[in-house]
């Protein structure tokens, strides 16, 4: 009889038959594979995430920082401005920008808010009204920095935001020095943020920022230093 081979009931000839047979012993083995890889890559996430929750647990802040060119502190909590004004007034800083302020706070705002007298803001403290994020924060701290040829700088955020600032600041300032100040609202060391659910979300939130941040440096090309970006804010300018 014509058509069939008894070896292969379906009719479509030994080599595909094999074939077939290969392939449904291929499909377990990817799908362990994958399992592997998946299960991997959650470990060194979660693994990543402990790492990262204990350092910023055991950040403190400096009792008595070195004296800096200036300081920068980013918005986002009255503590961090408090902690910044108090710089200032103790001369760990010769001016503060206060950067990512809403557009609608005003100076008067700020000062009154952090206790400040008028001839301390009027003389040493600049505002910047422009950043929406960190990356913004990084970007306007830069130009301010280089317009005044600054060398040393204290930075002031809260400790779980520490991590991420210098990363996207030391993009752009690569040859000024930086002096991490954390502020710490509340005590997280010996694993106390693991059983704290808001101090866990935070934490949770601001390592996927972290990552993300990591990812854009590797697959954009950020300026070698802050000179690229002076010359093309200068580039804008008008001429008179």
């Amino acid at each position: 009889m014509k058509g069939h081979d008894l070896d292969d009931p379906s009719g479509s000839g030994p080599g595909l038959g094999f074939e077939a047979a290969a392939r449904k012993r291929r499909l377990p083995l990817f799908l362990r594979l994958s399992g592997v890889a998946i299960a991997g890559a959650l470990i060194l996430f979660l693994g990543g995430f402990a790492l990262f929750g204990t350092h910023v647990s055991q950040l403190s802040t400096p009792e008595n920082p070195p004296t800096a060119d200036a300081i920068i502190v980013l918005t986002g909590g009255q503590a961090r401005l408090d902690a910044a004004i108090d710089l200032l007034k103790s001369g760990k800083g010769e001016r503060l920008l206060i950067s990512g302020v809403h557009p609608s706070t005003s100076s008067r705002t700020l000062q009154e808010a952090t206790g400040g007298d008028a001839e301390l803001f009027s003389c040493c403290v600049d505002i910047d009204r422009a950043a929406l994020d960190t990356i913004g924060n990084a970007e306007e701290s830069a130009k301010w920095v280089r317009t005044h040829a600054y060398s040393r700088v204290i930075l002031v955020t809260n400790n779980y935001h520490m991590p991420r600032s210098l990363l996207e600041m030391s993009r752009l300032l690569d040859r000024e020095e930086l002096d991490p100040y954390p502020v710490v609202n509340s005590k997280l060391d010996n694993g106390g943020w693991i059983v704290r659910p808001g101090a866990l979300r935070v934490l949770f939130t601001e390592y996927n920022k972290y990552l993300a941040a990591l990812a854009r440096g590797l697959l954009t090309q950020e300026p070698a230093d802050g000179a690229t970006m002076a010359n093309a804010s200068a580039a804008q300018r008008p001429q008179n």
